[in-house]
Parts: structure tokens; sequence; C-alpha cells
């Protein structure tokens, strides 16, 4: 299945290079018996390197790559000649990966522009030779320094998408369904919960052959902010749309009670969710005739007053055109 090539969550062992050794080589020369220290410095140690790739959309390349482990510096040498420093070690990752302790779960640093680089793993210093450590009453240290030791710690990596639209729902509210109708995207479709249970990208072409990107995320039920469900393995992907498309189906007992669980899930995970720009979306519409539908406008319009919301059917592409001309008028002054 498709599903199975995006991994958004992996855990992987990094490991920097150790820093050469400072030499305590002292000079001899066939006519200079006491030629003094010339011992060169060591080399630092290879760090290991998040680097943002734009290319990338899954962390699927790093999912059978358990360790990562950076070159050691070389040691220093005579002549004052310095060891040559490890080499780098560098992730490729996609934009909105998020790094992480693995032991503390503490944040580290995030990846949002294509060849933006951050050290996750810093390589050991190279020590000093003996050329550092000579004075008027030591002139000559036959000592040196040795190189700091390599560090080695696990790191977790977590995706956020970066789409313009995530679509935020109940499981079976439509969400899949209405990315394969206005999106090339094929993401499985049946009628049982939790159908989706990774997100699917899809590019949505719009007048004028604009675009804008789509994001179908698993569907959320209620307590998602504890864990629930599939709970937090999806509600982070939400933090990266420019806008919030929530889908509840026509059908439902009552619109407003569904709206108001939903964003509630957003604000306890992430206060400032509920700043991001909104808009309602009550599908499958084609289930009503237009009298129950104006019946339906007239408590969404009394009950959620300062919500914009639109009809729409997958199934039958009704409202679409509507759907896609509001989502692009709110993208505009987003940007």
């Amino acid at each position: 299945m498709p599903n199975e090539n995006f991994v958004d969550y992996i855990k992987i062992c990094c490991r920097s290079g150790k820093g050469g050794e400072g030499s305590a080589h002292l000079r001899r020369e066939k006519y200079i018996q006491k030629g003094g220290p010339d011992g060169g410095d060591g080399g630092r140690g290879g760090h290991v390197i998040a680097k943002g790739n734009k290319n990338l959309w899954t962390l699927l390349h790093l999912r059978y790559t358990k360790h990562i482990f950076a070159k050691n510096g070389e040691n220093g040498t005579k002549n004052l000649s310095s060891g040559a420093e490890g080499k780098n070690q560098i992730i490729e990752v996609p934009l909105g990966t998020v790094i992480k302790d693995a032991e503390t779960d503490e944040f580290q640093c995030e990846i949002t522009e294509h060849d933006e680089t951050k050290i996750i793993v810093h390589g050991g210093r190279g020590g000093q030779g003996n050329n550092h450590f000579k004075s008027s009453t030591n002139q000559t240290p036959r000592y040196s320094q040795p190189g700091e030791p390599a560090i080695e710690e696990w790191k977790i990596m977590e995706l956020k998408i970066l789409a313009d639209v995530g679509l935020v729902g109940f499981p079976n509210a439509g969400k899949s369904t209405l990315l394969s109708v206005i999106s090339a995207a094929k993401p499985q479709i049946a009628n049982y919960p939790f159908t989706t249970l990774k997100p699917n990208l899809g590019i949505v072409a719009y007048r004028n052959f604009k675009s804008f990107i789509m994001a179908d995320i698993p569907g959320i039920i209620e307590d998602a902010h504890k864990g629930k469900g599939l709970g937090l393995r999806f509600l982070r992907h939400i933090e990266r749309n420019s806008i919030l498309l929530f889908m509840i189906p026509i059908d439902t007992k009552s619109i407003k009670d569904e709206y108001n669980i939903l964003l509630n899930e957003l604000k306890q995970y992430n206060p400032e969710l509920i700043d991001k720009t909104r808009l309602l979306a009550i599908t499958k519409s084609d289930m009503l005739d237009d009298e129950l539908i104006a019946e339906t406008e007239k408590e969404v319009q009394k009950e959620l007053p300062d919500v914009q919301y639109t009809f729409i059917s997958s199934i039958t592409e009704k409202g679409i055109t509507k759907l896609k001309d509001l989502i692009w008028e709110k993208l505009s002054v987003e940007l």
C-alpha cells in the first residue's frame, strides 16, 4: 500500500567522531639537536548534521539506518602539522522534521528550509600539541592534550508535514474521499474507522495553473490529545498547515457539538492551533434534499455564526468548485 512508504517517525543512534590527539614531538634535525617542541594539534572529530531537502517527503530512507557514525579526527604530527578533521556525517531530512533527544524527549532543532543544516551531535575537539605549552620556564614540554571523546546519542526524528490545507475531522468524515476527488492522490478508502493510518498529500489544481497542497490527516476522536486512538501520532502534522478545513458529515447528530469537540482537541494539544484560519465543509450533502439542507444551513448559521462554511459532496462533486475558491481566497490572505 502507498501508506507503507510514508514514515514520519524514526529513532536513530548518532555518534560523532572523537578528536585527534595533539603531538608531543620535539624538533630534531642533523644540526639542530634541541629544536624545541613542534607537535601539531589533533583534528576535530566529525559532526553528525541534519540537512533539509525539499525533494524528500518522508523519513522512509532512514527506516533501516539505525546507526550513523561520523569519522574520527586524525592525530597531530611533527613540524606543527595538524591532524585532518574527521568527515562529517550528513543526514538529509524532509522539511518540517523535528529532532529530539530520545532519552529526555527534549526538543533540539527543527529543519524548515532547503539546505538548512543543524549540528545534532558535535564532534570532539582535537587536542593541542606540545607547542602550545612551551614557556620561558618549560621550553621542552613533553606532553600534549588528548582529543575529546566521541558522543553517542539516540535521536528521535518526527516529521510534521508542510501543507497549505489540513483536513480535520472524525473517522469516516469523507476526508480521504475529498482528497481523491480534487487531487491525483489515491488514499485508501473504506467504510470503517481509521482507514487512513498515515497522512496523505495531494496537489490540488486551481484556476490559471495555480495549485495548493492538501493533507489528509488520520481522523480525530475525543481525547486524542491524551494519545487516545491515533492520538499524538497525527496531531503534530496539523501544526504546519496554513488552513484547517474541518469536515463534518451532514447526517451527524449535532454539527455544532462535533465542531466544538474537534476544536477542543486541537486546543488541548496546542493552544496556538486555534489561531489558525479555519473553514468548515459539511460533507455528504447529497444524502439530503434541498429543503433539509436549507434547514441545516439555518441551524449552522445560528449555532456557529462566526464559522465560514460550505456544503459539499465528494461523490457528486457538489460544492467542490466553491470550496476551492474559498480555500484559495483564504490562502491568498495567509500568503
